[in-house]
């Protein structure tokens, strides 16, 4: 059997300059543009891209999810709250932690969570 890993991820967003600038001022993360429809993710802590689409992914929708990790679950909220994302469930607890869902500008629906 071949050893196959995920290793990259491509989102869709309906804006990919709002949705670097809402990723860029939420979390940090920067961006390399490879023409007017794609652009690279980078120090997100796995590789991925977003391509121009006018459709969004969501979980009501049946669209996978993409969770992140915050040792700081109440400031990453904060953070995307300031940042211009839309909080669609707050902080929760579930097995094994506590986290939250939020939209971005493009629509697409993340999760982030925290153990504590």
């Amino acid at each position: 059997m071949a050893n196959v890993l995920i290793n990259y991820v491509e989102l869709p967003a309906t804006n990919i300059e709002a949705t670097k600038k809402f990723f860029t001022d939420a979390f940090g993360w920067s961006f390399v543009d490879y023409g007017p429809d794609y652009v690279a993710i980078q120090g997100a802590g796995l590789d991925g891209g977003f391509y121009r689409s006018e459709l969004t992914a969501t979980t009501a929708q049946g669209s996978a999810l993409v969770v992140l990790y915050s040792s700081a679950l109440e400031q990453a909220q904060q953070d995307v709250e300031k940042a211009g994302g839309t909080i669609v469930k707050p902080i929760f607890d579930f097995p094994g932690g506590r986290r939250f869902h939020f939209t971005c500008p493009s629509g697409n629906e993340y999760a982030v969570w925290s153990e504590s």
